[in-house]
């Protein structure tokens, strides 16, 4: 059976999926530790200890939620129920994530805001890592997909900036810091609702076509979480995705948690600096994904990051150059940054699919939502790691919320966390780029050897 090619439209409302996650991760990206140090009061390291238990619950749901629904048969399908029944939880923990609760002790705050990130981790994977593993399902082709994960990295860094366009309207219309981050945590949870609801509509009949095609399939219904986890490992293509998304994901990261600090404790510069240097990473890496897609339909998948990443590392490393009114310089290295940034986004999750397909010829299952869902774990286990260090080093170098002018040591920290470290995580993701074993040849002889054997 052969399908047409997957339609502008079916990609599109794919796409548009991407903000229910892309919105409210960007949003916390930027300025959840400073939302939590600097509005809420909490200290650095208790804020680092949100962050850590959070993200470290959110590592350890997500094997299981994509395992479960692997498993999960219903009229809807395997991804789409738990994207509709995780939007609304989702939506309602937004704003109370960016609501300051009355409450004057650093023990209760702290208490609010680890149950609140417990809840909010559950609903966000039940959306996002369904959504994430549809993608390989509605098309098996190598180019095709690699067109599909670019619209949905556009989505991804266009929803970034949606929600820092919306912050800096929000920070310019509204005085008071706490009503200012309830605002955007309200909208961005109302983006998320109708984000879910134009993907599954738009992207259902295509997923049954597919499924139709896949009906000989043999679903990894009776194999236990436990072993199919340890079997990814022996996956070597997996391995190397699974390094390359680690590392460089972790020093964005950390490099988007800092940037408040760097902006406001070493620039001097007022709030809407935030918005306006995040807008500047996002524009320009939303900007050049149309030419890192372009490159992609004529090159190879690990050739557009090696081309592309070592850009973001030279340019993080000349953040720490970046001295007071320097804000040309500041503007033109995070223009840098999200040139290179671009190819993180489009890279790992084009080459993840075509990773799936290989571990379907090699075991004779389709295990997307396990492989999506080991990917997301161990990164988020390594930001939750590389937050909550960075909360801590804040910590121990005397940064204060309070302080108008940050002792030496802290300002130091700032520019160390913002620009080399990333560089040096950055850098490290590149030696997996370059043992990534599958090429446009080898995915072909694979989809055909598949196709053989569901003809019989």
């Amino acid at each position: 059976m052969t399908l047409p090619r997957l339609s502008l439209p079916a990609r599109l409302t794919y796409g548009v999926g991407e903000l229910a996650g892309a919105v409210p991760v960007g949003l916390a990206a930027f300025f959840l530790l400073y939302f939590l140090t600097t509005v809420v009061g909490l200290s650095p390291a208790l804020a680092g200890g949100v962050l850590l238990l959070g993200r470290v619950w959110d590592a350890i749901n997500d094997p299981a939620i994509g395992w479960l629904s692997d498993r999960t048969t219903s009229p809807l399908g395997r991804r789409y129920p738990w994207m509709v029944y995780g939007a609304v939880p989702l939506a309602l923990c937004c704003g109370l994530l960016w609501w300051v609760p009355p409450i004057s002790s650093q023990s209760g705050l702290f208490t609010y805001y680890a149950l609140l990130s417990l809840v909010i981790y559950v609903a966000f994977t039940a959306v996002q890592l369904p959504y994430t593993a549809l993608a390989a399902e509605l098309s098996d082709d190598y180019d095709e997909r690699t067109s599909l994960i670019g619209i949905k990295s556009a989505f991804s860094i266009g929803g970034s900036l949606l929600g820092l366009g919306l912050a800096q309207v929000v920070f310019a219309q509204v005085a008071q810091p706490r009503q200012q981050y309830l605002v955007l945590g309200l909208i961005s949870g109302g983006i998320a609702l109708v984000a879910v609801a134009i993907c599954v509509v738009g992207t259902y009949r295509r997923y049954w076509q597919m499924e139709a095609r896949r009906r000989e399939r043999t679903a990894a219904l009776g194999v236990p979480l436990s072993s199919q986890i340890r079997s990814l490992w022996q996956n070597t293509a997996f391995r190397q995705v699974l390094g390359l998304y680690l590392f460089a994901w972790m020093g964005i990261q950390v490099t988007a948690a800092m940037l408040p600090y760097f902006v406001s404790a070493w620039m001097k510069l007022p709030e809407t600096h935030f918005a306006q240097m995040a807008l500047t990473v996002q524009g320009s890496a939303i900007v050049s994904m149309v030419g890192w897609n372009w490159l992609g339909q004529r090159t190879e998948k690990r050739s557009i990051f090696l081309i592309g990443a070592p850009i973001s590392v030279l340019c993080l490393l000349g953040l720490v150059t970046v001295q007071p009114g320097q804000m040309g310089w500041m503007y033109g290295l995070a223009a840098g940054v999200g040139l290179g940034l671009a190819t993180l986004y489009l890279v790992p999750f084009a080459m993840l699919p075509d990773v799936i397909d290989l571990d379907e010829l090699r075991i004779g299952q389709r295990r997307e939502g396990v492989y999506f869902s080991a990917v997301v774990f161990l990164q988020k286990l390594g930001l939750a790691i590389a937050l909550f260090l960075s909360g801590q080093v804040l910590e121990w170098t005397g940064l204060t919320a309070e302080a108008v002018d940050q002792p030496t040591s802290a300002l130091w920290a700032i520019r160390l966390l913002i620009g080399p470290l990333p560089a040096l995580l950055v850098a490290g993701s590149l030696w997996f780029a370059y043992r990534y074993p599958i090429s446009r040849q080898k995915h072909q002889e694979i989809v055909l050897a598949l196709q053989a054997r569901r003809s019989g």
